[in-house]
């Protein structure tokens, strides 16, 4: 058994073809996918966090609306880059999200992905330390949100205040007991899937991941799952860690999917540069008949090594065409896998 989930980028454009032409569209549609995905028995509704973009940014506003109009269903996020955030201010965000959605918070962190404006974060206020890099700057973020999450008292209370406070040092409100353990860092390299293990974090590994050893996608993949789970156990951990892979996963059931998907198929894993000193391995996409999909996806190893699938979805084709890539892939494709009983 597995979990899957569906992971949205949240593009929208003023294009004729899409159904999401305005931020407005993408926000409530997301809203309208994550009710219907609950409805049919997905487990997961995340969302992407890009800046600058006409895609879903702020992640807070839209989980919390998902959480009040949901009551099962995983409520998260793969990734939020954290150049961009407060992480004290973003402590108190994700603990209203997790108390409105009653503890269905899954939070996805990173150091952040290739932006669409240079050093974007600068923009927000944000600079590294003297000596870091912009990624050491949002594994710093992420460490220091991790710590306030614990609920820890911090602050000196001030001798006038507004209102009595309790005795001791003061923690960030509101607080949410549990969320510490729901939060996952989205790891490209196999280093820093080792230090997400040793920091105690859950594991999303995406679609792509630097190219470390020239090995097909999916192996490289399976090998940073389980330099990660090796890292776990020698760290000590207590609980066992939650891990995510991401796919693009298209059962050709109809002529509309044949159209739409039927080229994907024969496309194999694709190599770029995702940053000018980064060579990155991008995992191909699945697009076939469900019988032919359950064998491709049998021999997928990170699939294997992963307990949680995130399907990513073309938003822009509007909430029931989504309804339908992802209804397809619960009943002609994960029962044949062993994802669904």
């Amino acid at each position: 058994m597995k979990k899957i989930g569906f992971l949205s980028f949240g593009h929208w454009a003023n294009h004729p073809a899409y159904r999401t032409r305005t931020a407005g569209e993408t926000l409530l549609q997301s809203i309208d996918l994550a009710v219907a995905a609950e409805a049919m028995g997905l487990d997961g509704a995340y969302f992407r966090v890009h800046h600058f973009a006409a895609q879903l940014a702020s992640p807070f506003p839209l989980l919390a609306a998902v959480g009040a109009r949901t009551n099962k269903i995983e409520i998260g996020t793969a990734v939020i880059d954290m150049r961009y955030e407060n992480p004290l201010y973003m402590v108190e965000d994700a603990g209203a999200a997790d108390l409105i959605s009653k503890g269905r918070l899954q939070l996805g962190i990173s150091r952040g992905s290739p932006e669409q404006v240079i050093d974007g974060w600068r923009y927000f206020g944000y600079e590294p330390a003297a000596g870091e890099t912009d990624a050491d700057m949002g594994r710093r973020k992420g460490l220091e949100f991790l710590d306030k999450l614990k609920g820890v008292g911090f602050a000196q209370p001030s001798p006038n205040p507004m209102f009595p406070n309790p005795p001791g040092l003061l923690r960030l409100e509101p607080h949410s007991e549990g969320l510490r353990e729901r939060i996952w860092w989205g790891a490209a390299s196999n280093a820093t899937a080792v230090w997400a293990a040793e920091k105690g974090m859950n594991l999303q590994s995406s679609t792509l991941k630097f190219d470390e050893s020239g090995k097909p996608f999916h192996i490289q993949q399976a090998e940073q799952i389980r330099l990660y789970k090796e890292a776990w156990k020698k760290a000590g951990h207590k609980r066992t860690p939650r891990i995510s892979v991401s796919r693009s996963i298209f059962a050709l059931v109809t002529e509309q999917d044949r159209q739409l998907f039927g080229q994907e198929s024969k496309r194999g894993d694709q190599i770029g540069m995702i940053e000018h000193d980064k060579r990155a391995i991008f995992g191909r996409s699945y697009a076939a008949k469900p019988d032919q999909l359950v064998k491709e996806l049998s021999e997928d190893e990170a699939i294997q090594e992963a307990d949680t699938i995130l399907l990513t979805i073309p938003n822009t084709l509007g909430v029931e065409y989504n309804v339908h890539v992802l209804s397809s892939i619960l009943k002609y494709v994960a029962p044949g896998l062993g994802w669904r009983s």
